[in-house]
């Protein structure tokens, strides 16, 4: 963590007071931003595509070295050329976020060829089955749910012991939907397990506050990833409720935002820069979900 003074002069939660509480203004040993993870550690969920391969080649850009985890090696492999292609470090990590032993197996190899942790982007998830609530199977809840929800505390649960040793942080990527937007009709499960996650970085913040981790929430609004062509709908037409902008109101005209703009603010809450930010859900959506939450 930063090693700076409160403007009170006393330490925050998260940082060391200098000397007779002095706050220095410049720091010769600080890294630049494009270095600001040299030599720390992160790993990545759900980056074979989307926000997640956004995040590990953005944090890789900025020096660290990067687990790249997903569930398709092919996909995999790709991200990790593309950060070594660009003077990176990576290693390719192939685990079902669903299995506990999958997961703890990735950590034991960041482990063994690192021998730290410092950051984490908790961001494997699906849209999974939109459907109306008495339409909706147990089994298509319970796949979402494991996939979005489960999946956070057994990837948190997982690096954690690991990364009492450094401190550091986590980044849980979590949605709009079921935080300040419900308009999404059928997306009851998808919604639920995001609210679930805001809520888990939220009491997960407190208790790794004493460890020097800091825990927060990312809730993306519409972004342009392919998860956007994998939700699968079945009887919404007669539930939904249509949402039409006023005109002049959408900052960027309805477009979505990129992975990129998303991977940037990730990498933000990750690094000394956010040193006191934790226990929070920050919203990258262009104001959009004020208007339609």
């Amino acid at each position: 963590m930063a090693r700076r003074a409160s403007s009170s002069g006393s330490p925050g939660p998260f940082r060391h007071s200098s000397p007779e509480g002095i706050t220095p203004v410049s720091d010769s040993t600080s890294p630049s931003a494009a270095g600001q993870f040299t030599g720390k550690v992160a790993l990545v969920t759900g980056a074979g595509s989307g926000i997640g391969k956004a995040a590990a080649i953005e944090l890789g850009r900025q020096g660290a070295k990067v687990g790249v985890l997903s569930r398709k090696a092919d996909d995999v492999q790709a991200t990790v050329d593309q950060i070594v292609e660009a003077g990176g470090e990576a290693i390719p990590l192939v685990a079902d976020v669903t299995s506990q032993a999958a997961l703890e197996a990735a950590v034991a190899t960041i482990a063994e060829t690192w021998g730290r942790l410092d950051s984490l982007v908790v961001n494997a998830g699906a849209n999974g089955q939109f459907a109306p609530v008495d339409d909706l199977t147990l089994e298509e809840w319970n796949r979402t749910l494991d996939t979005n929800l489960t999946s956070t505390f057994l990837t948190t649960r997982a690096a954690v012991p690991l990364m009492r040793g450094t401190g550091g942080a986590i980044v849980i990527v979590s949605s709009v939907n079921g935080n300040r937007n419900f308009a999404y009709a059928g997306a009851v499960a998808y919604s639920t397990s995001k609210a679930a996650q805001v809520a888990f970085a939220k009491m997960v913040a407190l208790e790794l506050a004493k460890d020097r981790i800091r825990v927060n929430a990312v809730c993306p609004g519409a972004i342009d990833t392919p998860i956007n062509g994998k939700t699968m709908r079945r009887n919404t037409e007669t539930i939904g409720v249509r949402v039409h902008f006023p005109d002049g109101v959408h900052m960027y005209d309805g477009e979505p935002g990129t992975a990129d703009q998303a991977a940037e603010l990730i990498a933000f809450l990750l690094s000394d820069a956010a040193d006191h930010v934790s226990g929070t859900e920050v919203y990258i959506d262009a104001a959009e979900s004020l208007l339609v939450g």
